[in-house]
């Protein structure tokens, strides 16, 4: 699921995105976060993550320092399909670009890996991916494969707003 303070808290793997509202360095988007330091961010802002296995590491994206990051973004990939989950930036990251960074970056890494259409739930930030291009859509509309996912089946409340973005 993803959060608001991800809207006020993607391009090869390491690779410079460029400098946002002040920064004064380029930002670093790296790959295979710790479970650790992904689990305790998610946890300090409201977010699941019981279903995170190191497996689903292998395509999420984070900034900031390995142990503690400061921002995440992950990816389950389904074919043609993709769920975008757990965008989360700390309070001392926001503002400055980092989320979209990483949305983009995440964008850009499922179009290469043959995504054509990436879905997300979210409590929150409804807005802010409506800004980015997804769009409202019917949970009865999602692909099986997304429907199985913890994050859709049982940890994303019904209420949640299910989007879509085609790729």
């Amino acid at each position: 699921m993803l959060s608001a303070g991800a809207a006020a808290k993607i391009g090869e793997t390491g690779r410079e995105s460029g400098l946002k509202n002040g920064m004064t360095e380029p930002l670093m988007i790296r790959e295979r976060p710790r479970h650790s330091g992904v689990v305790a961010l998610l946890e300090a802002e409201g977010l699941p993550a019981s279903d995170l296995t190191e497996a689903h590491l292998e395509h999420f994206f984070f900034t900031g320092s390995d142990g503690a990051p400061s921002a995440i973004v992950g990816l389950e990939l389904f074919g043609q399909d993709a769920l975008l989950r757990s965008l989360v930036v700390s309070s001392t990251a926001r503002t400055q670009g980092v989320g979209s960074a990483l949305v983009l970056h995440a964008e850009g890494y499922a179009a290469s890996h043959q995504v054509r259409a990436l879905y997300l739930l979210t409590n929150t930030a409804e807005g802010y991916f409506e800004h980015r291009g997804y769009r409202r859509l019917d949970r009865a509309e999602a692909p099986p494969a997304i429907q199985s996912t913890r994050e859709f089946a049982s940890l994303c409340p019904a209420s949640s707003a299910f989007m879509i973005k085609r790729l």
